[in-house]
This record gives C-alpha cells, structure tokens and sequence, in this order.
C-alpha cells in the first residue's frame, strides 16, 4: 500500500493501463483466430477482410504504445504469408 499521495495515483494509473493494455491484446488474439479460421476454411474474402483488420488492429496497437514494431512487423508478415498460401 503506497504511503504517499503521488505514489497512490500512478499505482491507479497502472492499473487502468494495464486493463486496457489487456483488453487490446486480447482483441489482437481475436482477430489472429478469425483470421486463421479464414485461412483454414479457404475462404478468400473472408480471410482479405480478416487480414485487414487484424493488420489494423496491429498498427494501432504500436501507435498506442501496447506492442513493439517488430512484434506487428511479424504478425503480419505470418499473416501475409498465410494468405498467400490459400490464393
């Protein structure tokens, strides 16, 4: 429990980021597993339109602070790369 006044504040502060950090995360899950299920059902469309979202979920995840470049650098290279497969 924080003695001081300043330190109450930022241990409030944290915890509303990191709820919604979280929140983020698992909607960037969401959108991978909706995706891959496109891709494993070999619907094209569906699987464009998937990508897309979850390739802008990814970049406003790094424009938000929640996750490093490279790691939706890579998310979407694997995406790509999966969709180039079925098409």
């Amino acid at each position: 429990m924080p003695n001081i006044k300043s330190a109450a504040k930022r241990a409030e502060q944290a915890e509303r980021r990191r709820l919604r950090n979280r929140s983020t995360k698992s909607s960037i899950a969401t959108a991978r597993r909706t995706f891959l299920s496109a891709v494993e059902s070999k619907d094209k469309t569906k699987a464009f339109q998937a990508f897309q979202a979850l390739c802008s979920i990814l970049d406003k995840s790094v424009k938000r602070g929640i996750i490093m470049k490279n790691t939706a650098d890579r998310g979407k290279a694997r995406a790509s790369a999966a969709l180039a497969r079925i098409g």
